[in-house]
């Protein structure tokens, strides 16, 4: 058997999913019918795309088990950590429980970010080609980083340079500028824990369970093939509407 092979199979184990019971040709489409903002919401929603929708950037196989496998964990054990420390998702937004996660139990810090992450991080990708941010926040990327090829070496090294599991981030900070950082962990901007502050924009998984099946410990090539399925609409109305 092969390493790349045996690492597959290892890592699948992990994941609680035998190799034999994923079928990648049968995969389902997981779609919903409009964009869901970030932050809204305490519970999973549903993919905007199917599995196989950002192949080959990312594998059918990766994303069917870090959505349904590992996103989905942070979802439950977020409603478990809701439960016990009596936050009414009915009334209550994610985003103002994760400015105050300090007052929280380390659950919820860790499902509470790893669910808004998760949720952040689908939509910030779309199949197709990725096209080039416009409007003013194509300005304010070239006002901030002198050009979009600064910006993004600058976001990458922010992953790449992550040590172990963690986030990189582009954010808007509080003073209406756009930053780029890295948190670790589940952590992410919005949490009065971190020392990067600000409205997360665009984010991007370094942990190894988001690239590991296809690139192993090549997570500098994971990144670089991912910025050709970058959602900027996406990030393009986050940033007009923060």
């Amino acid at each position: 058997m092969s390493t790349h092979n045996s690492g597959r199979r290892r890592f699948i184990k992990t994941t609680g999913i035998a190799a034999a019971g994923i079928s990648i040709a049968g995969l389902p489409s997981v779609l919903h019918a409009g964009t869901v903002t970030a932050g809204n919401t305490f519970t999973q929603q549903p993919l905007p795309y199917s599995y196989t929708a950002l192949e080959p950037v990312i594998d059918a196989m990766t994303m069917e088990i870090h959505y349904s496998k590992h996103a989905s964990a942070y979802a439950k054990n977020l409603a478990e950590a809701c439960t016990a420390e009596k936050v009414d998702p009915n009334s209550t937004r994610l985003e103002d429980v994760l400015r105050n996660i300090s007052k929280y139990s380390p659950k919820m810090r860790n499902n509470g970010g790893g669910h808004y992450n998760h949720e952040l991080f689908w939509q910030c990708m779309k199949p197709g080609t990725a096209t080039n941010p416009s409007g003013a926040l194509a300005s304010a990327i070239t006002q901030n980083f002198g050009s979009l090829d600064a910006c993004k070496l600058q976001f990458s090294d922010a992953g790449k340079n992550r040590f172990g599991s963690g986030w990189a981030w582009l954010i808007l900070t509080p003073d209406k500028k756009l930053v780029i950082g890295s948190t670790p962990n589940q952590d992410n901007p919005l949490m009065d824990t971190t020392d990067l502050k600000g409205m997360p924009l665009l984010g991007l998984d370094v942990w190894e369970h988001a690239y590991y099946l296809k690139y192993q410990n090549k997570r500098p090539d994971y990144i670089t093939n991912w910025w050709n399925v970058v959602n900027w609409d996406f990030v393009q109305k986050r940033y007009e509407t923060a």
